[in-house]
């Protein structure tokens, strides 16, 4: 018997502390890592790791409930948990997708990263052999 594609699909994720928490279902989709200065300066590393859902597939579970939002574009916002500062989402006003910190999930098989945005920015010592972009600009 095989199991339902909502229980098959779903994932957690949370913060450091574990105040902000989530779940979310349905297919990954643009599994990528992204160098541009946003994501640079918000990790302090060369690039994060994305993962995007449909936006209406995540559900904030935790007692810290939602994440604080700060935008990093006037139309495209962060989420972050304001007691440990973990950013674990991004979202464009436009898009119906949220963009999940790929290692804000307790689970992470199957969503390897296949692409590189943001690579001509990236360090030059940083050498990636993924595609040069995400599949869904």
């Amino acid at each position: 018997m095989t199991e339902p594609t909502a229980a098959r699909d779903q994932r957690t994720g949370r913060c450091q502390c574990g105040d902000i928490t989530y779940e979310v279902t349905g297919a990954p989709d643009d599994p990528h890592l992204c160098s541009c200065e946003h994501c640079t300066l918000l990790s302090g590393s060369p690039a994060m790791a994305w993962v995007g859902f449909r936006r209406e597939e995540l559900t904030w579970t935790g007692h810290g409930g939602e994440p604080t939002w700060y935008s990093t574009w006037p139309t495209l916002h962060r989420g972050f948990c304001p007691r440990c500062g973990t950013h674990l989402v991004s979202v464009a006003d436009d898009s119906e997708m949220i963009m999940v910190a790929t290692f804000s999930l307790t689970e992470q098989s199957g969503i390897d990263p296949v692409g590189h945005s943001f690579r001509e920015a990236a360090v030059p010592w940083m050498t990636i052999t993924l595609a040069p972009g995400p599949l869904h600009p």
